[in-house]
């Protein structure tokens, strides 16, 4: 009898066991049933991207051949570092700093534009939404870009508020944005304060929503290293030595591009937010804007990249900023 009671004592426990086991294992399920939707399924909002801005955009923009056409076909000019149609024009430059495990490597992209509209954004695969992520390069070539940065990465997150070349895509204010003006002008704003369609009526060709931003009136803004951006499950910290994507203003249409290397010893380890801030004060900058970085980090010019990501090769991503060649 003692020994049949014993015995129904470890079956019930085993039970016990077992249920919870289940219970775990389908708990865990659930979770990475959650994280792969949030992560990693495509969420297509707009499958035709192209034939929704041609449908509802109302800024009239020359497309490639139309102002060179009207301007009697001014030369462009194409070189291993520069371009130029003559209306816009660009230059890169690399720059290394420092020597052995405190070499940081940095490509910077002046560029003059001839009209505020011919800095665009195209989204990878010509469609809007989460999870939909192509190469930077393979979108700058699907959309005949002569040079090419990564952009905030729009879609790995719900919110806030995505105006692309004319056309509202997302209003969901969340964080502090950056938007760019079809006069040239360029503006940090608090997303939470506005609309996109009091933006879209104030002229706004471009938004940026990730941050923070690191210049204002030509100084380092203060308590930038403190700044934690959408981080939540499998986003990880930018504080740090990271490599580095950002966007500056020195005048109406005159922009800088910074793409930082990192994480790459001996080359480039990366920077922290307070030597981007310093890097873009050095250019000349009033405002500058931090971008998706870490293996997202990528320049593209001519049909090449121009730094070598963090990852060993490219990292797909969901939108560039781009100028058409």
């Amino acid at each position: 009898m003692e020994r049949s009671t014993r015995r129904h004592r470890r079956i019930r426990r085993r039970n016990v066991i077992l249920a919870s086991a289940l219970t775990t294992t389908l708990t865990l399920s659930g979770a990475a049933a959650w994280a792969a939707d949030r992560y990693l399924v495509e969420h297509v909002e707009i499958d035709d991207v192209a034939a929704y801005e041609a449908e509802n955009s109302s800024v009239t923009v020359d497309e490639p051949g139309t102002a060179e056409e009207e301007a009697e076909d001014a030369e462009v000019i194409l070189t291993d570092t520069s371009y130029t149609d003559g209306q816009t024009s660009l230059e890169i430059s690399t720059v290394v700093e420092g020597s052995g495990d405190a070499t940081v490597t940095y490509y910077v992209a002046d560029v003059t534009l001839g009209d505020a509209t011919a800095l665009r954004s195209a989204f990878a695969d010509n469609r809007f939404g989460q999870n939909i992520t192509e190469l930077t390069s393979t979108i700058a070539e699907d959309n005949g870009a002569v040079f090419a940065i990564n952009g905030d990465y729009y879609g790995f997150r719900d919110t806030g508020i995505v105006i692309r070349n004319g056309v509202v895509y997302r209003d969901e204010p969340a964080r502090t944005g950056l938007v760019f003006f079809t006069d040239g002008t360029v503006e940090v704003y608090d997303e939470t304060t506005t609309s996109a369609d009091e933006l879209l009526a104030a002229g706004a060709w471009n938004t940026l929503s990730f941050g923070p931003a690191i210049v204002e009136d030509g100084s380092v803004v203060d308590g930038i290293e403190e700044v934690e951006i959408d981080t939540n499950f499998g986003n990880h910290s930018i504080q740090g030595d990271q490599p580095r994507t950002a966007v500056g203003v020195i005048d109406d249409n005159h922009l800088v591009f910074v793409v930082v290397d990192g994480r790459q010893t001996g080359y480039s380890e990366g920077v922290t937010l307070t030597e981007l801030a310093d890097i873009f004060v050095d250019l000349g900058a009033t405002t500058a804007y931090n971008l998706d970085g870490g293996g997202s980090s990528t320049m593209y010019f001519a049909g090449d990249l121009v730094n070598s990501p963090s990852n060993g090769g490219e990292r797909a991503t969901s939108d560039i900023l781009y100028i058409a060649g």
